[in-house]
């Protein structure tokens, strides 16, 4: 038995139900139910169509995301999520970039390297050696005044941790990020790269090894086994070619707002939903998530 999940943004709710019931006749599938109005449904089919990927592209026209999954083990155990550009709407190395001169060229890099054009460590030591000089009190006006949460992240987290999931963020970037967005959202902890710096300045480099692609695989099997749960159980979130170790390892690796290389190789897009798609995907109705304080 597999499910098939419909959903949009939440800040611009356009799923009727006319499309809605239509896709599920069309497939012959079972009774619709609806997770938030206007905004995520879903109902079971007993096949994979073959005609998904076509019917998903029509879809994307109508700003609407489509997944096909199997039903069983669909509520997870432990949330794996990357950080920038997906549980913060910016990339953290752009931001200081920016700051010291060199935004343009670090975030062409940077693209390239998401992108997977180039190799991830590589880039980012190349990326960090522009940053030499940079005093640290940069960092936290960075955090004040550029960093932003995607919607939805601080209702994903509480809600799974709610029904006794784990949350680790998992991030090819900083610590002095990934641990303010940690305490922020609720994640029980959090792994990333570290900045090196000096009398008060950044040294241009950063501390190795470098936590790239593997790193994330590992964490995901390393944190899976200590919790005596199958990566199966795991679901993982990222936009990224450094992501997709993890996405394709867990047992539900959700491509978010993706590059398309990166979106191509997953089979869980969401292109138009927030955060709360993670959610609907396991079955959570919008009056069962859980709403943690503000960051």
């Amino acid at each position: 038995m597999h499910i098939v999940t419909l959903l949009t943004s939440p800040a611009t709710p356009v799923l009727d139900r006319a499309t809605a019931e239509s896709l599920r006749n069309a497939w012959g599938g079972g009774a619709l139910r609806w997770l938030a109005p206007g905004v995520a449904a879903e109902f079971a089919l007993d096949h994979v169509p073959g005609n998904r990927w076509q019917v998903w592209a029509d879809l994307q026209a109508l700003r609407l995301d489509l997944m096909v999954q199997p039903a069983e083990g669909r509520r997870k155990k432990l949330l794996l999520a990357d950080m920038d550009s997906t549980m913060i709407g910016q990339e953290c190395i752009d931001e200081l970039a920016d700051e010291a001169g060199v935004g343009a060229r670090v975030a062409a890099i940077t693209a390239r390297a998401m992108n997977g054009e180039l190799d991830f460590e590589a880039a980012l030591r190349e990326r960090v050696a522009l940053l030499k000089g940079l005093p640290e009190a940069v960092i936290d006006r960075v955090w004040r005044e550029r960093i932003t949460f995607t919607p939805g992240g601080q209702a994903l987290v509480a809600t799974m941790k709610a029904n006794g999931a784990r949350a680790a963020l998992v991030s090819g970037g900083f610590t002095a990020f990934t641990s303010r967005v940690a305490v922020a959202l609720g994640f029980d902890e959090s792994r990333a790269n570290r900045l090196l710096a000096e009398g008060g300045v950044l040294t241009g480099a950063v501390a190795e090894p470098i936590l790239g692609r593997e790193a994330k695989v590992q964490a995901l099997a390393g944190i899976a086994a200590a919790m005596g749960i199958s990566e199966a159980e795991a679901m993982a979130v990222g936009d990224g070619a450094n992501d997709l170790g993890m996405l394709g390892r867990a047992g539900a690796g959700v491509a978010l707002h993706a590059k398309p290389s990166v979106a191509a190789q997953c089979d869980i897009r969401v292109n138009h939903g927030d955060l709360t798609a993670l959610l609907f995907l396991q079955g959570y109705g919008q009056d069962e998530f859980v709403h943690g304080a503000a960051a």
